[in-house]
């Protein structure tokens, strides 16, 4: 069984996959769609669910640093609803500080001018499964 780790923004959806030992994360890709038009999004990840034959997700949840809830984590727990509601498994994995995380890793591996709606929602998204495949 592998793991799709998701990173969920108004527009972007960061896509990361684990290998078949769920040692190891990688980058898979970024799903955009229009500003939260989370069916398109969900849409195109059922796609990919099809297609790596994927039964459970780790889906980020943008906690404060106060460990408080806000308004993107409601919208983390709403899609999260969303993909329950077409049969897959849902894991929440605190994702404080992976976009600087991220944004870090990227500019310590050369990239000058980061595009923060691209590579670093799939970097994110690399993170937060990272973590939650460390768990296991």
């Amino acid at each position: 069984m592998r793991y799709l780790g998701l990173d969920l923004g108004t527009t972007t959806l960061g896509v990361a996959i684990s290998d078949k030992t769920n040692t190891i994360a990688s980058p898979l890709k970024l799903i955009k769609f229009a500003k939260e038009d989370y069916e398109s999004a969900l849409e195109q990840l059922l796609n990919l669910t099809k297609e790596y034959n994927i039964t459970q997700v780790v889906l980020g949840l943008p906690k404060n640093m106060d460990n408080s809830l806000g308004f993107a984590s409601n919208r983390s727990l709403k899609f999260k609803e969303m993909l329950e509601n077409i049969g897959l498994i849902v894991h929440l994995e605190d994702e404080r500080l992976t976009t600087v995380e991220a944004i870090n890793i990227l500019k310590n591996n050369g990239m000058k001018k980061i595009n923060k709606s691209k590579k670093t929602d799939i970097v994110a998204s690399q993170l937060i499964l990272e973590s939650f495949l460390r768990k296991l």
